[in-house]
């Protein structure tokens, strides 16, 4: 089963980096597939270490996305690395073996530590919507200009209808960004 974490890395110099990514989730491996050009991927194959976080902050998803922001975070126990603040838990990664392709790399992890902080309080409509909107800004690339808008406009309706103040904020950046995006583009 695919679990949409936000990842983090550490590069060269001890920078955290942020990300959200989908993971096939095991209790004793995790399997990591990042795009081969991104900071995650880069991080992980250089220094063997990562961290699933899992969190219901979707706010906390939307500025791993679509900003360069180092989220509040604290040591990681057993491996080279940083927890997220906001995690409800989160599993520590080491990179046991990696393959690549032309787009992506394949990376299997043993988990060698975990921890806990709260319990995860799951995605309403409101925050599966905004998880949607997010994934959708960043491969916006992939899809024509009116696609783009009827899904956001879709995801709009859900997070108005069912979402609260957390969710509408996120929600709108997700949306001030797509719209900038577009506009850069003359649309």
């Amino acid at each position: 089963m695919i679990i949409e974490t936000i990842f983090s890395t550490l590069d060269a110099s001890g920078r955290p980096n942020f990300a959200p990514m989908g993971v096939l989730w095991g209790e004793e491996e995790v399997i990591v597939r990042p795009f081969r050009s991104t900071h995650t991927c880069r991080n992980l194959l250089a220094t063997g270490y990562g961290v699933a976080n899992v969190t219901d902050d979707v706010l906390a998803f939307v500025q791993s996305a679509l900003d360069d922001v180092v989220l509040p975070h604290f040591p990681a126990i057993s491996v080279p690395g940083v927890v997220f603040q906001g995690a409800c838990y989160w599993r520590e990664l080491a990179v046991v073996a990696a393959a690549e392709t032309a787009e992506r790399a394949e990376v299997r992890c043993r988990v060698v530590g975990r921890g806990w902080q709260r319990d995860f309080l799951g995605f309403c409509r409101a925050r599966s919507a905004v998880i949607e909107a997010t994934i959708l800004a960043t491969r916006l690339h992939l899809h024509d200009r009116e696609t783009v808008l009827e899904e956001l406009r879709r995801y709009g309706k859900i997070v108005r209808k069912t979402g609260n103040d957390a969710e509408r904020v996120a929600f709108e950046r997700v949306a001030e960004f797509v719209r900038r995006w577009l506009s850069d583009r003359g649309g």
